[in-house]
């Protein structure tokens, strides 16, 4: 599973109710959207994409789109370890509606997901094998319910000739995270479709790029990088000796 998601959605219902019913979405109104979202930040057109490569944008770009009744934004910014720590302003932007938060990665096997009404948290969790439970307030939703009563086991094995201890949770979040895109936003990345999933490559989104004036630009923050790596001088590789001890080797 290779699947990553950074995905914010408010919606006035159901969110795949009110996506099967979306058309082409208005370039202004979808940037004025934009604008009330990221009231500190610079936006500038860019090249759009569909929502089945929008959920996980590069860095410093968002995919948007605004319809009547639901509003979708695919943008890094949103994978918070805390879903519950979602800034206010974007919080406050769901009054009256439904928001829906979708954060996944792959790499690392992390999910979160929340969902707000009219701006009340109802639910929020975020998991990996590595840092457990991080965070888990309100009651499971329905999809959830298999994975926590046992019957979606994690279907991972050690490799045998290496000592690992068995998976670190009971279920996978990466599993759970495709049935909560199909539950909340009725479509997933991976795994099999089915008949009545949205065609999530059927749905236009708008690019933009967005940048915190405030923040360091993205060649600055790649010039930074480069300045800790020259002075970081050439890696050095090391060897346990006979008694434990740690000796210095030329190369690999």
């Amino acid at each position: 599973m290779g699947a990553k998601t950074g995905l914010l959605v408010y919606a006035d219902g159901e969110v795949p109710d009110l996506l099967r019913q979306a058309g082409t979405a208005d370039l202004a109104r979808t940037s004025a959207m934009m604008q009330r979202l990221y009231p500190a930040c610079d936006i500038e057109p860019h090249a759009g994409t569909e929502l089945w490569d929008g959920v996980y944008p590069p860095k410093g770009t968002a995919y948007a789109a605004s319809w009547p009744g639901v509003d979708v934004v695919g943008d890094r910014r949103v994978m918070i370890d805390f879903p519950s720590q979602l800034p206010e302003h974007l919080v406050a932007a769901s009054a009256g509606r439904r928001l829906v938060l979708h954060a996944m990665h792959s790499v690392v096997d992390w999910l979160a997901f929340a969902l707000w009404e009219d701006g009340r948290l109802l639910r929020s969790l975020s998991l990996s094998p590595d840092s457990g439970i991080i965070e888990n307030i309100g009651e499971p939703l329905p999809f959830e319910l298999p994975y926590w009563a046992g019957d979606r086991p994690a279907d991972v094995i050690p490799w045998p000739d290496e000592d690992e201890e068995p998976y670190a949770l009971p279920f996978h979040p990466l599993e759970l995270g495709e049935d909560a895109l199909r539950a909340l936003y009725g479509f997933v990345l991976e795994g099999r479709p089915e008949p009545e999933d949205i065609d999530a490559g059927s749905i236009a989104l708008h690019g933009f790029h967005v940048r915190d004036p405030h923040a360091p630009d993205t060649a600055e923050q790649e010039a930074q990088l480069r300045r800790a790596m020259e002075a970081m001088g050439p890696p050095r590789f090391f060897s346990p000796g006979p008694d434990g001890s740690l000796i210095e080797r030329d190369g690999f």
